[in-house]
């Protein structure tokens, strides 16, 4: 209820006129100054009018005004600067560390934003505010999703700045550890980034003109080239299979060599996935496109359109994986190549990100503006969160809107963090579909 009371001031809620301090004197709210999230009074710099004097300064709230004493403010110097304490009860006077007694100003949630707010926050319903989405206007709506957009990428750029930094400052390995989370497809995102950082890529280069060195590294440090990583009904075939052998015969000459230490196969998970995307399918593409030298990020770097770095993403399998899922099993030939939705999907979650990073990291806008062109060229993914905001009126076309809604849903939707939400606050002040 504390943090209503700090929207309801924040965003003056409340009637701007007839406003009181507990001993009778008039008070007019000019600003209600900056909101602080940290430590210290909960906003700085507010403009307040008390008995016609002009007072600039903090101003602290509470739920209830003893919450002062709670909270200790009567020995913090940080709080002798307030100059005006809120609450929703007032039970108790106020002194500051000086000896000093603010003036306090009981304030009430009007009772229709306490009505929405609760509405928000125990419906069922997704979106909670679903009613309002069509009365929204475009500028509004434009305004939140441009926000959005940027908030979800540069979320994504703390997580590239982290592998950076595991990767101890390279943005080549960077990439290619962000390239191959995302190889995953969600359900083995974890397991694909804990491999790649498995995969010490100066080793490695001493040998990307054998396809098939590249291969017994890449699937040998999966733990895939174990026996006990092999389904058990298969086993039997595999250790026959001419092409498993050599295999495990490179790695285990590779991995004497660089003194290898491979990941736990167990991490990989297989339960409900299609076969393309077993991650067997994934590393053999992965292997293919490093061969090719296509997993460079100077390559990357140099695209300058989606066309061009769908081309330099666009890969297959080598011949044994056309006719194999897995190792011990023969399975219909098939090139087994990226479809077109899944370099899309590589693009948005990799390229785009990769280059906002890059370009925040190193001061280059062109990258910056090229990540958020690439949003803007490709189509809105199709996925359970896009559909059910389109169903609610909500016009979804580009890459650009769709991340913003996956953003809006998991940051501020899920948490139930509708007072950060600029949807919430039309819905919390009343917008005219909550009238009808």
């Amino acid at each position: 209820m504390e943090q209503l009371i700090h929207y309801v001031w924040k965003h003056k809620m409340f009637p701007l006129t007839g406003l009181k301090t507990t001993d009778g004197q008039e008070v007019e709210v000019i600003d209600p100054g900056l909101h602080n999230r940290n430590a210290g009074p909960d906003f700085f710099n507010a403009k307040v009018k008390i008995n016609g004097t002009l007072w600039v300064g903090n101003v602290e709230i509470h739920d209830r005004a003893s919450d002062w004493f709670l909270h200790r403010h009567d020995r913090d110097p940080n709080y002798n600067n307030v100059i005006l304490h809120v609450a929703a009860s007032i039970d108790v006077d106020v002194k500051t560390q000086r000896g000093e007694y603010p003036p306090q100003v009981r304030l009430k949630v009007p009772p229709d934003v306490r009505e929405h707010y609760e509405e928000l926050l125990t419906t069922d319903e997704y979106p909670a505010c679903y009613r309002i989405i069509p009365n929204l206007s475009k500028l509004m709506v434009h305004s939140w999703m441009s926000a959005l957009q940027t908030e979800r990428l540069e979320q994504k750029t703390d997580a590239i700045v982290q592998r950076l930094h595991d990767c101890e400052g390279s943005w080549e390995a960077a990439y290619f550890v962000t390239l191959a989370r995302n190889y995953g497809f969600g359900i083995n995102g974890d397991a694909f980034e804990t491999w790649a950082k498995h995969i010490p890529l100066q080793d490695i280069a001493h040998h990307r003109d054998d396809i098939q060195q590249i291969e017994a590294f890449f699937l040998g440090q999966a733990g895939l080239l174990e026996t006990n990583a092999i389904p058990e009904r298969y086993q039997e075939k595999a250790l026959k299979d001419a092409y498993f052998a050599q295999l495990k015969s490179e790695y285990q000459y590779l991995s004497h060599k660089f003194g290898l230490q491979q990941m736990d196969a167990t991490q990989w998970r297989f339960l409900r996935l299609r076969p393309q995307n077993f991650p067997h399918i994934r590393i053999a593409q992965l292997a293919l496109l490093y061969y090719n030298r296509q997993t460079g990020l100077s390559q990357l770097l140099d695209c300058e359109t989606v066309k061009e770095v769908r081309k330099l993403l666009t890969t297959q399998v080598t011949p044994y994986w056309e006719s194999h899922y897995v190792f011990g099993e023969e399975s219909a030939k098939y090139e087994k190549r990226l479809s077109t939705a899944s370099l899309n999907l590589l693009i948005i979650n990799t390229v785009v990100p990769i280059l906002f990073a890059y370009g925040t990291h190193k001061n280059a806008e062109k990258y910056c503006d090229r990540a958020f062109n690439f949003l803007d060229t490709l189509k809105a993914e199709r996925n359970h969160i896009v559909r059910i905001w389109q169903e609610v009126g909500l016009t979804v076309d580009t890459a650009g809107d769709s991340q913003a809604l996956i953003q809006l849903k998991k940051a501020y939707c899920d948490r139930k963090d509708c007072l950060r939400c600029r949807i919430g606050y039309e819905y919390l002040k009343g917008n005219s579909a909550l009238k009808e």
